[in-house]
Protein backbone atom coordinates (compact mmCIF):
# COMPACT_ATOMS: atom_id res chain seq x y z
CA UNK A 1 0.00 0.00 0.00
CA UNK A 2 1.04 3.48 -1.19
CA UNK A 3 2.19 5.53 2.33
CA UNK A 4 -0.59 8.51 1.04
CA UNK A 5 -2.92 6.13 -0.13
CA UNK A 6 -3.97 8.69 -2.12
CA UNK A 7 -2.97 8.70 -6.38
CA UNK A 8 -4.62 10.77 -9.26
CA UNK A 9 -5.06 8.66 -12.85
CA UNK A 10 -5.59 11.00 -16.26
CA UNK A 11 -6.68 8.54 -18.93
CA UNK A 12 -6.66 10.89 -22.22
CA UNK A 13 -7.70 9.54 -26.52
CA UNK A 14 -4.44 8.37 -27.18
CA UNK A 15 -4.61 4.77 -28.68
CA UNK A 16 -3.52 1.85 -25.59
CA UNK A 17 -7.10 1.82 -23.61
CA UNK A 18 -5.62 -1.49 -22.01
CA UNK A 19 -3.06 -0.09 -20.50
CA UNK A 20 -4.85 2.46 -18.43
CA UNK A 21 -7.64 -0.48 -17.43
CA UNK A 22 -5.11 -2.57 -16.66
CA UNK A 23 -3.27 0.11 -15.13
CA UNK A 24 -6.81 1.55 -12.76
CA UNK A 25 -7.72 -2.65 -11.72
CA UNK A 26 -3.98 -2.42 -10.13
CA UNK A 27 -4.04 1.01 -8.59
CA UNK A 28 -7.18 0.02 -6.94
CA UNK A 29 -5.66 -3.13 -5.10
CA UNK A 30 -2.69 -0.74 -3.77
CA UNK A 31 -3.97 2.57 -3.24
CA UNK A 32 -7.51 3.99 -0.69
CA UNK A 33 -8.68 6.53 -3.24
CA UNK A 34 -7.95 6.54 -7.08
CA UNK A 35 -8.86 9.99 -8.68
CA UNK A 36 -9.70 9.50 -12.36
CA UNK A 37 -10.75 11.55 -15.13
CA UNK A 38 -11.23 10.43 -18.28
CA UNK A 39 -11.26 12.47 -21.88
CA UNK A 40 -14.30 12.11 -23.95
CA UNK A 41 -11.43 11.22 -26.79
CA UNK A 42 -10.38 8.67 -23.90
CA UNK A 43 -13.77 6.93 -23.91
CA UNK A 44 -14.02 6.63 -27.48
CA UNK A 45 -11.05 4.81 -27.76
CA UNK A 46 -11.85 2.51 -24.93
CA UNK A 47 -15.27 1.77 -26.98
CA UNK A 48 -13.01 1.06 -30.33
CA UNK A 49 -10.37 -0.89 -28.36
CA UNK A 50 -11.83 -3.07 -25.35
CA UNK A 51 -15.39 -2.78 -26.73
CA UNK A 52 -15.34 -1.04 -23.34
CA UNK A 53 -18.73 1.59 -23.48
CA UNK A 54 -18.20 3.94 -20.65
CA UNK A 55 -21.06 6.58 -20.36
CA UNK A 56 -20.92 10.17 -20.03
CA UNK A 57 -22.21 10.69 -15.97
CA UNK A 58 -19.18 10.64 -13.88
CA UNK A 59 -21.06 8.93 -11.68
CA UNK A 60 -22.33 6.02 -13.94
CA UNK A 61 -18.67 6.03 -15.11
CA UNK A 62 -17.53 5.29 -11.27
CA UNK A 63 -20.48 2.80 -10.77
CA UNK A 64 -18.94 0.55 -13.85
CA UNK A 65 -15.37 0.91 -12.81
CA UNK A 66 -16.28 -0.01 -9.65
CA UNK A 67 -17.49 -3.11 -10.99
CA UNK A 68 -14.90 -3.69 -14.02
CA UNK A 69 -12.07 -3.68 -11.24
CA UNK A 70 -13.57 -5.19 -8.25
CA UNK A 71 -13.05 -2.69 -5.60
CA UNK A 72 -14.58 -1.23 -2.98
CA UNK A 73 -17.37 1.50 -3.81
CA UNK A 74 -15.41 4.68 -2.41
CA UNK A 75 -11.82 4.14 -3.63
CA UNK A 76 -12.51 5.27 -7.78
CA UNK A 77 -13.76 8.60 -7.77
CA UNK A 78 -14.49 9.91 -11.17
CA UNK A 79 -14.50 13.58 -12.00
CA UNK A 80 -15.58 15.63 -14.80
CA UNK A 81 -13.74 17.60 -17.20
CA UNK A 82 -14.72 21.00 -15.81
CA UNK A 83 -15.31 20.15 -11.73
CA UNK A 84 -12.86 22.65 -10.54
CA UNK A 85 -14.26 22.17 -7.19
CA UNK A 86 -12.76 18.50 -6.47
CA UNK A 87 -9.72 17.78 -4.59
CA UNK A 88 -7.16 17.28 -7.94
CA UNK A 89 -7.49 20.88 -9.00
CA UNK A 90 -5.82 22.41 -5.67
CA UNK A 91 -2.28 22.15 -4.42
CA UNK A 92 -4.05 22.31 -0.71
CA UNK A 93 -6.22 19.23 -1.54
CA UNK A 94 -4.31 17.04 -4.25
CA UNK A 95 -2.82 13.65 -4.05
CA UNK A 96 0.82 14.41 -4.42
CA UNK A 97 0.84 11.11 -7.02
CA UNK A 98 -0.68 11.49 -10.60
CA UNK A 99 -0.11 9.24 -13.49
CA UNK A 100 -1.25 9.87 -16.90
CA UNK A 101 -2.08 6.55 -19.09
CA UNK A 102 -2.11 6.63 -21.99
CA UNK A 103 -1.04 10.17 -23.04
CA UNK A 104 -1.88 11.60 -25.88
CA UNK A 105 0.54 14.18 -27.39
CA UNK A 106 -2.35 17.06 -27.11
CA UNK A 107 -2.27 16.36 -23.61
CA UNK A 108 1.75 16.38 -23.03
CA UNK A 109 1.80 19.92 -25.00
CA UNK A 110 -0.86 21.33 -22.52
CA UNK A 111 0.72 20.02 -19.30
CA UNK A 112 3.81 21.33 -20.99
CA UNK A 113 2.90 25.01 -21.63
CA UNK A 114 0.77 24.97 -18.49
CA UNK A 115 -2.49 25.48 -20.30
CA UNK A 116 -5.12 23.92 -17.84
CA UNK A 117 -8.19 23.96 -19.76
CA UNK A 118 -9.49 21.02 -18.72
CA UNK A 119 -9.37 19.37 -14.81
CA UNK A 120 -6.78 16.48 -15.90
CA UNK A 121 -4.28 19.19 -17.55
CA UNK A 122 -4.84 21.45 -14.41
CA UNK A 123 -4.15 18.60 -12.02
CA UNK A 124 -1.08 17.34 -13.74
CA UNK A 125 0.04 21.06 -13.11
CA UNK A 126 -0.88 20.98 -9.61
CA UNK A 127 1.70 17.73 -9.21
CA UNK A 128 4.22 19.71 -10.81
CA UNK A 129 3.98 23.09 -9.22
CA UNK A 130 3.82 21.21 -5.51
CA UNK A 131 6.71 18.89 -6.98
CA UNK A 132 4.85 15.98 -6.15
CA UNK A 133 5.56 12.61 -9.01
CA UNK A 134 3.99 12.57 -12.09
CA UNK A 135 4.37 10.00 -14.69
CA UNK A 136 3.15 10.08 -18.06
CA UNK A 137 2.92 7.31 -20.64
CA UNK A 138 3.18 8.75 -24.03
CA UNK A 139 1.31 7.20 -26.95
CA UNK A 140 2.96 7.93 -30.51
CA UNK A 141 4.40 6.80 -33.75
CA UNK A 142 6.84 8.26 -34.56
CA UNK A 143 7.64 11.23 -32.40
CA UNK A 144 7.44 14.56 -34.41
CA UNK A 145 10.28 17.08 -33.15
CA UNK A 146 7.32 19.21 -31.12
CA UNK A 147 6.27 15.97 -29.20
CA UNK A 148 10.15 15.31 -28.35
CA UNK A 149 10.74 19.05 -27.03
CA UNK A 150 7.57 19.11 -25.12
CA UNK A 151 8.57 15.82 -23.73
CA UNK A 152 11.73 17.19 -23.13
CA UNK A 153 10.31 20.33 -20.91
CA UNK A 154 8.71 17.79 -19.08
CA UNK A 155 11.63 15.87 -18.15
CA UNK A 156 13.48 18.76 -16.92
CA UNK A 157 10.59 19.52 -15.04
CA UNK A 158 11.06 16.59 -12.91
CA UNK A 159 7.79 14.43 -14.54
CA UNK A 160 8.84 10.81 -15.71
CA UNK A 161 8.23 10.22 -19.15
CA UNK A 162 7.56 6.13 -19.79
CA UNK A 163 6.30 5.61 -22.76
CA UNK A 164 3.88 2.29 -23.33
CA UNK A 165 7.00 0.22 -24.76
CA UNK A 166 6.78 -3.44 -23.33
CA UNK A 167 9.51 -5.70 -22.78
CA UNK A 168 9.28 -8.65 -24.95
CA UNK A 169 12.30 -10.79 -22.37
CA UNK A 170 9.86 -12.05 -20.67
CA UNK A 171 8.24 -13.70 -23.50
CA UNK A 172 4.61 -12.51 -23.20
CA UNK A 173 1.82 -15.08 -24.60
CA UNK A 174 -1.25 -12.24 -24.40
CA UNK A 175 -2.13 -8.65 -24.85
CA UNK A 176 -2.66 -8.80 -21.25
CA UNK A 177 1.28 -10.12 -20.43
CA UNK A 178 2.13 -6.73 -22.26
CA UNK A 179 -0.04 -4.43 -20.72
CA UNK A 180 1.03 -6.54 -17.05
CA UNK A 181 4.29 -5.14 -17.60
CA UNK A 182 3.46 -1.35 -17.86
CA UNK A 183 1.72 -1.64 -15.14
CA UNK A 184 4.24 -3.26 -13.23
CA UNK A 185 7.22 -0.74 -14.42
CA UNK A 186 4.43 2.08 -13.18
CA UNK A 187 3.78 0.56 -9.64
CA UNK A 188 8.02 0.44 -9.76
CA UNK A 189 8.17 4.14 -9.73
CA UNK A 190 5.79 4.56 -7.81
CA UNK A 191 7.31 2.72 -5.09
CA UNK A 192 4.92 0.01 -5.28
CA UNK A 193 6.07 -3.93 -5.13
CA UNK A 194 4.47 -5.91 -7.05
CA UNK A 195 4.66 -9.54 -9.13
CA UNK A 196 3.30 -8.35 -12.51
CA UNK A 197 6.00 -9.02 -13.71
CA UNK A 198 9.62 -10.30 -13.90
CA UNK A 199 12.92 -8.40 -13.79
CA UNK A 200 15.75 -8.85 -16.34
CA UNK A 201 17.71 -12.25 -15.73
CA UNK A 202 14.89 -13.51 -13.87
CA UNK A 203 12.94 -16.64 -15.06
CA UNK A 204 9.04 -17.24 -14.17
Amino acid sequence: MSQEKRITLGITGASGAIYAVNLLKNLTVHYQEVHLMISDAARIVMATEIDLKLPEAPQKIQQLLTELCECSSDVIKVYSKENWYSPVASGSAAPKQMVVCPASMGCVSAIATGASNTLLERAADVVIKEQGQLILLPREMPFSTIHLRNLLTLSEAGVTIMPAAPGLYGQPESIDDLADFVSARVLNHLGIDNQLGHAWGYKR
